[in-house]
């Protein structure tokens, strides 16, 4: 008899890309399945440990008691090491059949996507750690993998967790809107592109005084409509500002209560005071940008961002489902194996979700093989 475990399972595997098996084999995850009977029920077995956040101990004893594999904590790490390739290859299949396009600009840069979350081991003696990533796009494959503690001097999101390379372009939210992180990019011959948080990213105008927003972002009256303006960031010495641009659209009157409600919201929640400005710039998107117009107009820079808005839904599962686990902390292949299974899932519930739009007013397809038949008046 079919249980409702595996037939849910079934459903779940046809969400996956076409060819999840072949890619498989071309990873290099399952040169030999010792272990594990199948290639479902091993990636039944790594989606228990990532996706339920149990330890390896724990997933290989109810692996065992499910009949899906025989395999020691230590044998499921190393198995995980391997499957990084694998992982990462679905994530990249989703990704391009979820229609994320890719503006021309890209073909001139290399894109990284900046992002962080934070960990909570569960049981009493858990650890608490926030996670750095970075993925490269449009390939998908995270380069930068960094374990901080939750606490403590420069262990919040800043873009000086990430190497840089010349020609890198690195794409972040405001959380990473800082100074000093846009200069350890610049310093490394690196551009950034980063929503604008107006209180940590103090902008100058050429005359070295505070930059007045408003009167420019009340030219952009229309939805839809873009722009740019020069502006530096301040130094200690005039001739040590970094140039760079603000780039601005503005949002249609829908998105713009929406962001509004939002706003209003958070500030409610936490007990805190809605400052007037925010209230008002919430009718534009601002992002920042160090790239010089040569390399991108002012639309480009905003397509580029838009790469990240595609992706922003993932993103912020991927938190949700990474808030509690077991993260392997001492082996960097196991740790980005991980990631990309737990991107896995937030791609997966996303697809589900466009699923339980799409297909029915019950939200999925039929499980049986002929839908039963409505009564008759």
């Amino acid at each position: 008899m079919e249980h409702l475990a595996d037939r849910n399972w079934e459903y779940l595997v046809d969400l996956l890309p076409a060819d999840w098996r072949e890619l498989a084999a071309q990873s290099g995850a399952v040169r030999r399945l010792r272990g594990t009977a199948t290639m479902d029920s091993l990636l039944r077995t790594l989606l228990l440990h990532i996706g339920h956040g149990c330890s390896l101990r724990t997933t290989a004893v109810l692996a065992k008691a499910a009949g899906w594999a025989q395999m020691s904590d230590v044998a499921l790490l190393k198995k995980l090491r391997v499957c990084e390739g694998w992982l990462q290859a679905m994530c990249a299949g989703l990704l391009r059949e979820s229609g994320l396009t890719m503006p021309a600009t890209a073909g001139k840069l290399r894109l990284r996507l900046i992002d962080g979350t934070l960990i909570h081991e569960p049981g009493q003696t858990g650890s608490s750690w926030r996670v750095h990533y970075s993925f490269q796009v449009p390939g998908w494959q995270c380069d930068r993998f960094v374990l901080t503690p939750t606490s403590g001097r420069g262990n919040g999101e800043t873009l000086r967790h990430f190497a840089v390379k010349h020609g890198d372009c690195l794409i972040a939210d405001r959380g990473f809107s800082h100074l000093a992180g846009i200069e350890h990019v610049q310093q490394r011959g690196g551009h950034v592109i980063v929503r604008l948080s107006e209180q940590n990213t103090p902008l100058e105008a050429a005359d070295g005084q505070p930059l007045a927003l408003d009167p420019w972002l009340e030219r952009l009256a229309v939805p839809g409509q873009v722009d740019g303006l020069r502006a530096w960031l301040p130094a200690a010495r005039p001739q040590d500002r970094i140039a760079v641009r603000v780039c601005a659209v503005r949002k249609s009157i829908e998105a713009a209560e929406l962001a509004r409600r939002k706003l209003r919201r958070r500030a409610q929640r936490k007990g805190q005071a809605l400052r007037e400005v925010t209230l008002r710039h919430s009718d534009w998107v601002m992002v920042l940008t160090t790239l010089p117009d040569a390399l991108a107009s002012a639309p480009e820079i905003l397509e580029c961002y838009r790469v990240r808005w595609q992706v922003e839904l993932a993103f912020k599962r991927l938190k949700s489902l990474a808030d509690a686990g077991h993260l392997p902390k001492h082996d960097p292949a196991s740790s980005r194996a991980w990631l990309y299974g737990k991107l896995l899932l937030a791609l997966l519930t996303e697809k589900m979700q466009r699923h339980a739009a799409a297909l029915s007013p019950w939200g999925g397809r039929w499980l049986d093989q002929d839908p039963p038949q409505e009564p008759l008046a």
